[in-house]
């Protein structure tokens, strides 16, 4: 598995989050050796404490989240995504990635194949919500005080969340 790790710094009107890096795992799950890779990823994130919440594409406008950091299991298909808010990172995710994003991370869908899915999961106990707007000063203080997620939800106790976030 190939690991990338990229910082982010506010853009635009997106507050991103400048102490926490967004983190991409390639190949999290083999695509060539799973059936169900959509179930590999719950399985993956409810043992570490990320329970999957919802199945489905990522919408196609910049958002973040305040209240939770979310990881993003490719499980099938490929996209391009912008990371970051408006003129951020352009990354391509493929069948078993998955993708790391501390809160307050903005992230869109720019083109996606017609049979690309992703499983969602957000550290146990933290509730997503959707900010397609500039941060308040209640949402900026939310950021910052965020429970730390105890496992990284692909490697569980050890692994890049530990390595980076601590």
């Amino acid at each position: 598995m190939q690991i990338e790790v990229f910082h982010l710094e506010e853009r635009d009107w997106v507050p991103n989050n400048g102490r926490l890096p967004v983190i991409v795992y390639r190949q999290a799950v083999d695509a060539g050796s799973c059936e169900n890779i959509a179930a590999a990823f719950e399985g993956a994130f409810a043992h570490n404490g990320w329970p999957a919440q919802w199945r489905g594409g990522i919408y196609e406008y910049d958002r973040y989240h305040s209240t939770a950091h979310e990881v993003l299991g490719v499980a099938s298909g490929s996209a391009q995504l912008v990371i970051g808010g408006p003129g951020g990172r352009e990354i391509e995710v493929t069948a078993g990635d998955a993708v790391l994003l501390p809160a307050g991370t903005g992230h869109r869908c720019l083109a996606a194949a017609e049979e690309f899915l992703v499983v969602g999961g957000y550290p146990g106990g933290q509730k997503w919500d959707i900010c397609p707007d500039a941060p308040s000063d209640e949402a900026r203080a939310r950021m910052v005080t965020l429970a730390f997620p105890p496992c990284d939800p692909v490697w569980g106790t050890s692994g890049p969340l530990v390595d980076h976030w601590r």
